[in-house]
């Protein structure tokens, strides 16, 4: 399907990261990161990205085709992204660069391509280190992530291919379990009228967790700070209420883990990506991950024997991106296609 080299992108609500791979099973070389807000449509961030790698020395051939992973449903031949005002339309991609085709997909979707050959060197184990196999867990696999959004997919086997399943999961309704986590849902501020996975496990949503635990325990109305701030407040303790914020914030990622782990009945493990866990891997470690992923009676023998991890190896879309360009017909995924003598 695809031309060398390859454009791909991984385009998010923040930002868009972009590299090219140059032959079939090359690794991707990456030209640069943009700001999503920064310009007003992909074409803009792409023509950027090229010209500064054909200005040092990251240039090389024109691209020859693409494929790019957007931070939104896949739902027709112009995608709008879910936190950002970019359309992404494969045709007009093709058509300004002379691709001869162009493929968008979910944003998760090569996240879970690259699940499929991931390796431990490039993962950071939470919860009880199992007996490491001589082979991965068989079984299906979730990839899921906290970001400016929260994106999930599920990497299924199938004899010699993976059907890779893209979700709205960050969409989902999302409860309370207890007292204190309803006098919090009682004050937290809502997306669009609803608490959804993404309302609060997100950068957005941490935020939302800090302002709405300040408020229960000062009884005093809070604006949400930036995540980061809330993020380093709360590793550093310099702030109790952020500290509780990440607190409660790893508590509900294990029971959403742990809610996709049976949805999809993943015995070949859970995989977060996103830019948060990374900086919160202590919180993860010693905090309620793990236990709110367990907690899932009559399961929990089983969810114990599931292994869950954070992807610490860097842009790992890129890769993903790179292995559906080069061994494309190994996985089977839905994308918005177009390609030249299409109309």
């Amino acid at each position: 399907m695809f031309e060398f080299p390859v454009l791909v992108g991984d385009i998010g609500g923040t930002n868009a990261r972009f590299a090219v791979v140059p032959e079939r099973g090359a690794a991707p070389k990456v030209l640069s990161h943009e700001p999503t807000g920064g310009h007003p449509d992909p074409s803009s961030a792409i023509r950027t990205a090229l010209a500064k790698a054909a200005a040092g020395e990251g240039g090389g051939p024109a691209p020859r085709s693409a494929i790019l992973a957007i931070a939104g449903r896949v739902d027709g031949p112009e995608i709008q992204l879910t936190n950002a005002h970019w359309l992404v339309a494969p045709k007009r991609i093709a058509a300004d660069f002379g691709l001869s085709s162009a493929v968008v997909v979910n944003d998760y979707v090569p996240v879970a391509a690259g699940a499929a050959g991931i390796r431990p060197t490039e993962l950071t184990p939470v919860g009880p280190r199992l007996d490491a196999p001589a082979e991965p867990p068989a079984g299906a696999r979730v990839v899921l992530g906290p970001g400016t959004g929260f994106g999930a997919a599920a990497l299924v086997p199938y004899g010699d291919h993976c059907a890779i399943v893209s979700t709205e999961a960050g969409h989902t309704d999302l409860g309370p379990m207890d007292a204190d986590e309803e006098r919090v849902w009682h004050v937290l501020e809502r997306a669009e009228g609803r608490i959804t996975v993404e309302t609060v496990l997100s950068g957005p949503g941490l935020a939302r967790l800090h302002a709405a635990l300040r408020h229960v325990r000062t009884g005093v109305p809070a604006e949400p700070l930036d995540p980061a701030a809330v993020t380093e407040a709360g590793l550093k303790a310099e702030d109790p209420h952020a500290a509780e914020a990440l607190a409660l914030f790893g508590r509900l990622l294990g029971r959403v883990c742990g809610n996709l782990a049976l949805t999809f009945l993943a015995t070949g493990g859970v995989y977060i990506g996103g830019g948060i866990a990374p900086r919160i891997l202590r919180v993860l470690e010693e905090g309620d991950f793990r236990a709110a992923f367990e907690d899932k009676a009559p399961f929990a023998a089983m969810m114990r024997t599931i292994p869950t991890s954070v992807i610490t190896v860097h842009d790992p879309a890129l890769n993903g991106l790179a292995a559906l360009a080069s061994e494309g017909g190994r996985f089977v995924y839905h994308a918005s296609t177009w390609h030249a003598g299409s109309r």
